[in-house]
């Protein structure tokens, strides 16, 4: 079930580190730096939350990279979902998504975030256990999701007169 080699699964999370630090780096400055900030934390915290929610025991629905044990590759695993909160915001800002459309985003997103850990799973990121299914993933992604739209405009109405 695990290998304990560099392979696969670590090159997946440092490329998707590499590739999403790249992405934010790139693109056209579009929020105040304290708003990057939280946007980026976003994605690490959720990541960090659920994985280990789900991870760990009593639960322990699945592990993640080499084996049942914290490793750098699980923290790296964790930094490299800020990037995707980053872009899910960023993009959401760039389209002026009105309220009315808020759901069809999310359930792009949901999709788009599903086959992100589809392809994870295939590289042996994931191992799940105890009949945990992937659609459960997508399930948590649509709460997650809707979560990051209320923040988002909790972020528009609040966050940037503070600043």
């Amino acid at each position: 079930m695990y290998d304990h080699h560099f392979n696969a699964n670590e090159w997946f999370v440092i490329l998707s580190l590499v590739v999403g630090t790249v992405v934010v780096l790139i693109l056209p400055k579009r929020f105040p730096k304290q708003i990057t900030t939280i946007y980026l934390l976003c994605g690490v915290f959720i990541g960090f939350v659920f994985d280990h929610t789900l991870s760990i025991l009593p639960v322990s629905f699945y592990d993640l990279n080499d084996n049942s044990k914290f490793e750098l590759t699980d923290f790296l695993s964790h930094v490299m979902y800020g990037s995707y909160s980053y872009v899910f915001f960023y993009i959401y800002d760039c389209l002026k998504v009105s309220p009315k459309f808020s759901l069809v985003y999310i359930l792009i997103w949901a999709i788009i975030s599903f086959w992100i850990e589809k392809l994870g799973l295939v590289f042996g990121v994931y191992h799940y256990r105890l009949g945990y299914k992937l659609f459960y993933s997508y399930v948590i992604y649509l709460m997650v999701h809707s979560l990051w739209v209320a923040l988002y405009y909790f972020m528009k109405a609040y966050g940037e007169k503070k600043i």
